[in-house]
């Protein structure tokens, strides 16, 4: 579900044990002075509105009501923290669920004031190992995901394209927007050279994105 080499069974097994230990909501984060003590990695899961963000991370967890969803685009309105600890004795680390950027059903006071935390977020947290990126598998890549990328490029933090709901494309439709794809992070200086497809609603994919993050802890 992916164009990268295929992971092993044993980092298969570890990502199973990291996600299969506790993972607790911690605080939800509207202000910078607010943020948890950078005492341990965390990546983040960004993405417009409604691309799924919350649907990912319920199952990449493998629990139903961790992330709230809705059907209503915007409803994610902080920074949500959740601490990973894992069964297998390593270190713990956060989840961070972000407001979705483009389209939302919220004034423009408040889209605004969601895009300066985020912006402020991304460029200044330390511990910050990575970014995915998510973006809508039945409509590829929007401007606001490429002015998200180009934000990135520019402070150097690291991020991954992440495609979602991949079981709702036509097996041409997901090609094409595949092969835009890899010719896009060939542009981006700060971009993962492999993207990731997934699709909570089938599960596929998530077994190796939950490899994929073990590997930042």
């Amino acid at each position: 579900m992916s164009d990268e080499p295929e992971f092993t069974d044993k980092e298969l097994e570890e990502a199973r044990l990291l996600f299969a230990g506790p993972c607790d909501f911690v605080l939800g984060v509207a202000g910078l002075e607010q943020l948890p003590d950078a005492d341990r990695n965390e990546v983040a899961f960004a993405g417009r509105s409604n691309v799924g963000k919350s649907s990912l991370i319920n199952a990449v967890t493998g629990r139903s009501t961790l992330a709230r969803t809705s059907n209503t685009p915007g409803r994610t309105s902080e920074l949500n923290f959740f601490d990973l600890k894992g069964t297998d004795g390593g270190s713990p680390m956060y989840l961070v669920d972000m407001p979705g950027y483009g389209y939302a059903k919220v004034s423009k006071t408040t889209r605004e004031k969601w895009n300066r935390l985020i912006k402020r977020y991304l460029r200044g947290r330390p511990n910050l190992r990575m970014v995915f990126i998510l973006v809508d598998g039945r409509h590829g890549m929007k401007d606001s995901d490429e002015d998200l990328m180009t934000m990135l490029d520019d402070a150097a933090v690291s991020y991954r394209i992440i495609l979602t709901k991949c079981d709702k494309s036509k097996k041409d439709e997901i090609e094409k927007i595949e092969n835009d794809l890899k010719a896009n992070l060939k542009k981006h200086v700060a971009a993962h050279p492999h993207f990731h497809r997934t699709s909570a609603l089938k599960n596929k994919g998530i077994a190796e994105f939950r490899a994929i993050i073990t590997a930042l802890r």
